[in-house]
């Protein structure tokens, strides 16, 4: 495998600057390199030659001067032969290396260790030089080393490199004192390996060394630690080469075995206590883990403790604190945080912090009973001429100063359909103002609503309302308040009840001041200098502005800008508008406001925080959308042996597929709710979609696609949508008032009824005569008594007022002609189908199953 050899890398190693490196390929191969570019062998070639070329030393006795004093005359012993027969064979390389052009064929065998190669060669010429004093003794050595090594293989270019490379590293490797010893090898070249020749001259020993290395040590430390300090960038790992994580390691190392790591574990932790962090759940695989056991182990443990669990079970922090005790080992308790507990600050206020805040009322009641106009009338405007049939829709927000205090009033629908509006109502105020009308009493809705007001826990008020009529009985009233335990302070209990009239305007002011009494007993205060939280009253979707949320802020302040989490939907507060539809830019506590920002609509009810980290806080919505996902899978019946029955059943139940749109979230709630309590034995309504906003054609394709219809209720469907519901078929029902909603549905479901059956008689007759015909069978010689015999009726067999058999005419003849009826008072021939016991005297009854509807 070729390795990689880069320019920079070559010029880092030769220490030379990128650019000399580039010129010298460009001068001799004639081709422009840049730092990157990796080289092929002849192109390094051409470098290590200019390089070495460049570079070479005529002699080492300048640097072997230092040593001149430990070196040894043995080595002057020579032979004078050889000290002359080396200046010729220098002379003639030298001649023979000017005349060849440096290019070597032959690749070297590892291009990252071309430079270790040449000094460990240049080492070993060293290591066969006698004396440091001797030049040409040096060359002569050297050269009849690479002589005999490289002639046989003709290889100039090569034989060119080799003294090129002892010049390139003025330093030795081996530097050690030379001892007398033989001569070296024939200056002659060896043509055959097998022959054997005879060596000519002195040969030098060099096994033996007395160099003393403690002199240069010192150098090549100082050398390497240079090396070392300016090497700090992350240098790639050469493949030719051992992983440093083996190198100096015996080869006898093995891998340990799993027994030995258990029983070095176990040593560690007799010897130093182990502590670990368990959550309030974990399964007993995690905390094998963490206390560093096997499951066995640690399943063994449990049975001591008289608990049977399997590896994938989850036991509590107590049992697994137990179990670590066994190990002897300290457990701590992790707390886990959620991002909801990162991001949500639920921190308890100080009391330096409270300030007083105004009280949140709500106005509950049965429909009709006057609640808006009573809030109109506190209000000084007129809202129920806006609402669709004079009935309250959905939630409305506002603001009232009474004696320069704010008030802010909710007012909750009436109607059935609306019981989470009411019960969401409940939750998110301090008083409930129960609005009864004088001449009605008690009705359902005013139950539903005084049961939400004790449920939240919140100071009911009552306004006797329709004063001004003249059958109004505020006494009947009260009694029928004793008996859901709300007793009037007249009649010794806890709860104002306020006669007033909103036509008139009669008890206004006496009802406000009781809100405003019943506030300052309950102590109402808050923080406006922290983040603000509170409740989403109501939302919607608007087709120019996109979701549009109404919120009454209960702690903090809520500024323009701030990143809000609501319920599955998050945004930044783009705009706020007042009750009275003007910009604001904070809102404090007790304030309704609505915003706008959001990305999608929330849900009426949802909890909004403002939070700091836009980015987690998608994050957490995210988490909250897949967990609805997840709950409403789980949602749908899965199939069970004790359902399975029930399941089978629902194959015969006819669905009527719905799919409703509306203007808030609220109302859609509604809706859903009152159309699936329409569901009975027979039909089904199954409402797919529920959303907010105009009729657009994806819910017409939607409906199309799965045969439903749509309901819009304050909603009117796009052109687009219109124009494709028509063309495809699809039923749009548009409604303003929810009672005409169901009534119409009522009446739809009715026709996916199965029709009624019922019977219907046509006629009597008698059986006077009994004819057995082979051939044909029985056949009964009748008289019509009353009504008519048709062909296609049924008959019924009467004996002695017994029904002995029901069965299908077969024929009907009279005379020999058959006919469809034979009329009171004459007689006719009747076959029946299987019947054949006729006797004389039993009575025919013809009759027809009739389906009607109710």
């Amino acid at each position: 495998m070729m390795i990689k050899y880069r320019v920079h890398d070559v010029a880092k190693d030769l220490n030379i600057p990128n650019k000399e490196v580039i010129d010298t390929i460009q001068k001799y191969c004639g081709e422009t390199k840049k730092h990157m570019t990796a080289l092929t062998e002849q192109e390094l070639d051409c470098v290590f030659e200019s390089f070495t070329q460049s570079r070479q030393v005529e002699s080492f006795d300048e640097y072997f001067a230092q040593n001149t004093s430990a070196e040894q005359e043995p080595a002057q012993e020579n032979s004078p032969e050889q000290a002359a027969a080396a200046p010729a064979q220098g002379e003639e390389k030298s001649s023979r290396n000017e005349e060849e052009r440096p290019m070597r064929n032959q690749a070297n065998k590892e291009n990252g260790k071309a430079a270790g190669d040449r000094r460990q060669q240049q080492g070993r010429g060293q290591n066969r030089q006698g004396g440091g004093n001797n030049g040409p003794r040096q060359n002569n050595n050297n050269n009849n080393r690479n002589a005999g090594a490289q002639n046989g293989n003709k290889k100039p270019a090569q034989q060119q490199s080799r003294p090129a490379a002892q010049a390139q590293q003025p330093k030795p490797q081996a530097q050690q004192k030379q001892q007398p010893a033989p001569a070296p090898r024939s200056e002659q070249p060896q043509q055959d390996s097998n022959v054997v020749r005879k060596p000519q001259g002195r040969i030098v020993d060099t096994r033996s060394s007395n160099v003393e290395l403690e002199k240069y040590n010192e150098k090549y430390d100082r050398l390497a630690s240079e090396k070392v300090r300016n090497e700090n960038t992350v240098q790639k790992q050469k493949l030719t080469q051992r992983s440093s994580q083996y190198r100096g390691k015996p080869r006898t190392s093995r891998k340990e075995t799993e027994a030995e790591r258990l029983r070095r574990i176990a040593q560690e932790r007799k010897q130093k206590q182990m502590t670990i962090s368990v959550p309030d759940e974990i399964t007993v695989g995690e905390l094998a883990l963490r206390l560093k056991a096997t499951a066995a182990e640690v399943i063994k443990k449990l049975i001591g403790l008289g608990v049977f669990a399997t590896v994938n079970d989850v036991i509590d922090f107590d049992t697994a604190t137990l179990v670590a005790m066994e190990f002897h080992a300290k457990v701590e308790k992790e707390v886990v945080v959620t991002i909801e507990e990162r991001i949500i600050d639920d921190s308890e206020d100080d009391d330096a912090n409270l300030v007083p805040r105004a009280p949140v009322v709500v106005v509950m009641g049965h429909v009709d009973h006057g609640k808006t106009s009573l809030l109109d009338a506190i209000r000084h405007a007129n809202v129920t001429s806006t609402e669709a049939g004079g009935i309250t829709q959905h939630i409305g927000a506002y603001r009232v100063k009474v004696n320069d205090r704010d008030v802010t009033f909710l007012d909750t629908p009436g109607h059935a359909a609306f019981t989470t509006m009411r019960a969401r109502g409940a939750q998110v105020t301090d008083i409930a103002v129960l609005v009864v009308a004088a001449d009605d009493g008690i009705m359902p809705q005013t139950v539903e609503a005084i049961n939400h007001a004790k449920a939240a826990g919140v100071s009911i008020i009552v306004a006797i309302n329709k004063m001004d009529k003249p059958d109004a009985n505020p006494d009947l009233v009260k009694q029928q308040l004793t008996e859901y335990e709300i007793v009037p302070e007249e009649w010794g209990g806890d709860t104002p009840c306020i006669p007033v009239s909103a036509k008139t305007k009669a008890g206004l002011n006496d009802l406000l001041e009781m809100i405003i009494l019943v506030a300052d007993m309950k102590e109402l205060k808050a923080n406006p200098d922290r983040a603000a939280k509170g409740t989403v009253i109501e939302a919607r979707l608007d087709k120019g502005r996109g979701p549009i949320a109404t919120m009454l802020v209960q702690n903090g302040t809520l500024h323009v800008g701030d990143i809000i989490v609501a319920g599955a939907s998050v945004g930044r507060v783009r705009a706020m508008m007042d009750d009275r539809g003007q910009r604001v830019e904070s809102a404090g506590p007790s304030v309704p406001v609505e915003i706008t920002g959001l990305d999608d609509v929330p849900v009426g009810g949802d909890i909004f925080n403002v939070v700091s980290d836009e980015r987690l806080a998608r994050e957490l919505v995210e988490q909250r959308r897949n967990a609805q996902k997840e709950e409403q899978f789980n949602a749908q019946t899965k199939v069970t042996l004790e359902n399975l029955f029930d399941q089978m059943q629902l194959g015969d139940i006819k669905t009527l597929q719905v799919i409703v749109k509306a203007d808030v979230q609220g109302s859609v709630e509604a809706v859903r709710q009152s159309l699936e309590k329409l569901s009975n034995q027979e039909v089904r309504i199954n409402v797919i979609h529920g959303g907010v906003g105009a009729i657009n054609e994806s819910d017409v394709m939607l409906a199309n696609a799965s045969n439903a219809i749509i309901v819009g209720f304050n909603v009117r469907p796009d052109p687009v949508a219109e124009e494709n519901a028509k063309r495809d078929g699809v039923d749009v029902r548009l409604y303003r008032v929810i009672y005409d909603c169901i009534e119409e549905i009522e009446s739809a479901m009715k026709g996916m009824l199965a029709p009624k059956v019922r019977e219907v008689a046509l006629g009597r007759a008698e059986a006077r005569e009994i004819y057995k015909i082979s051939n044909v069978g029985t056949v009964i010689g009748a008289h019509v008594q009353n009504g008519k015999i048709t062909r296609s009726a049924q008959i019924r067999v009467v004996r002695d007022g017994i029904v002995i058999a029901e069965d299908k005419i077969a024929s009907l003849r009279r005379f020999k002609d058959d006919v469809k009826e034979v009329a009171d008072g004459f007689d006719c021939g009747i076959g029946l189908e299987r019947f054949n016991d006729v006797k004389v005297g039993d009575v025919l009854e013809a009759f027809t199953m009739e389906e009607y509807r109710d």
